[in-house]
């Protein structure tokens, strides 16, 4: 199954020979690795280098492990985005207004291909979710189904990859919409504009009107962008 590893920094062969086979189909979302011992026999290394592969492996978001189970190949989740975009973020002194400018062209598209692709079910649960956030005064409520709609609107899409980037990105999204929310609602006018406009984003895709989506996307962007940059 492995091909035996000769040259040095030997975990990173293993970790590479893993990733091929990944790519090539041959180890497949889900599937069980072999134990460290028959790996070892495999990849002609010590236990000690498999398991340094596979805790680059982890680090990665490549491998899973499960107490008692073993390690498996991951499902799919993008979480492990989040820590280096968060880094790449901090480095680079990120302001929220470059995390708002990028979402805003990613959930251009995402919405665009949601009032393309939207079922009855995901309208539903589209609008529900609006009802509840006009309706709640809780704001860490409110951050939440901020949060949730809008990658509800990447999932509907249908684009794995957009909207596997959108959830990647959540975590500094959130902390971004929270900050945000807490400056841009300093009056009673901002909170109903901020309602109007999701409200008008929901019923853009609910709709199917690709072009009413996009335009609303944009005005829910440009209005927090220029209440940060007050």
């Amino acid at each position: 199954m492995f091909i035996p590893v000769q040259n040095k920094r030997i975990y990173q062969h293993v970790v590479e020979q893993i990733q091929e086979m990944i790519l090539d189909g041959r180890l497949k979302s889900g599937d069980r690795m072999p134990s460290e011992r028959t790996m070892a026999e495999q990849f002609a290394v010590s236990r000690n280098s498999v398991r340094e592969a596979i805790r680059t492996l982890e680090i990665l978001g490549i491998v899973e492990s499960r107490q008692g189970g073993g390690n498996f190949i991951a499902t799919g989740s993008s979480d492990f985005l989040c820590e280096p975009l968060s880094i790449m973020f901090k480095l680079n002194s990120g302001k929220f207004t470059d995390l708002l400018e990028l979402r805003r062209s990613l959930e251009i598209e995402a919405a665009s291909l949601a009032a393309q692709r939207i079922t009855r079910p995901e309208a539903e649960k589209m609008s529900r979710m609006i009802d509840e956030l006009k309706k709640t005064d809780n704001e860490a409520r409110c951050i939440e189904l901020d949060k949730q709609f809008h990658l509800l609107i990447a999932e509907i899409s249908g684009n794995s990859l957009l909207s596997g980037f959108l959830h990647a990105i959540s975590r500094i999204v959130e902390q971004a919409v929270r900050d945000g929310r807490k400056y841009i609602l300093t009056s009673l006018s901002n909170n109903q504009t901020l309602l109007r406009l999701h409200q008008d984003l929901c019923d853009a895709i609910v709709s199917k009107n690709v072009e009413a989506a996009v335009i609303a996307v944009r005005r829910h962007f440009d209005f927090i962008l220029d209440n940060l940059r007050k």
